[in-house]
């Protein structure tokens, strides 16, 4: 398995933030809308990586 350091988790929170504002604001033209935009967004990115994260240990447990 390849390890890496802990510290790469940090480069998440600003790149979520990013994607998930411009892609609100790409969106919409009033900032409550692209906030609640930019939050149901980050869930979903987040989820989904989550549901990948979950697969891939799992198949590394397998084998």
């Amino acid at each position: 398995m390849l390890t890496i350091s802990w510290t790469y988790l940090l480069y998440y929170l600003p790149l979520i933030v990013a994607i998930s504002l411009v892609f609100g604001a790409t969106r919409h033209e009033d900032m409550n809308l692209i906030f609640k935009h930019a939050l149901h967004t980050a869930r979903w990115i987040t989820g989904f990586m989550g549901i990948v994260f979950v697969a891939m240990l799992v198949m590394d447990w397998l084998v």
